[in-house]
């Protein structure tokens, strides 16, 4: 796996547009083994990045969380 590749799955925010686009470019280098591509295969690997970003976006929508377990109150 990635091991550069960060959890980008937080409690209390959902990840930023820039984080799911860096993680997709990880992602698409390792699996590809091209960290700069040349440029006959520029379109294809910014096109791969850019429907990862947008899948992974679709994720971060579906999931569902459940709320943190109440605290109980100390008086």
């Amino acid at each position: 796996m990635c091991r550069s590749i960060k959890t980008l799955r937080q409690p209390e925010r959902a990840p930023t547009d820039a984080e799911l686009q860096a993680a997709a470019l990880q992602f698409v280098r390792k699996i590809s083994g091209y960290r700069v591509p040349s440029r006959a295969n520029a379109a294809a690997f910014e096109a791969a990045v850019a429907e990862i970003t947008a899948v992974s976006r679709r994720l971060f929508e579906q999931l569902e969380t459940r709320p943190a377990p109440a605290q109980p109150r100390r008086e």
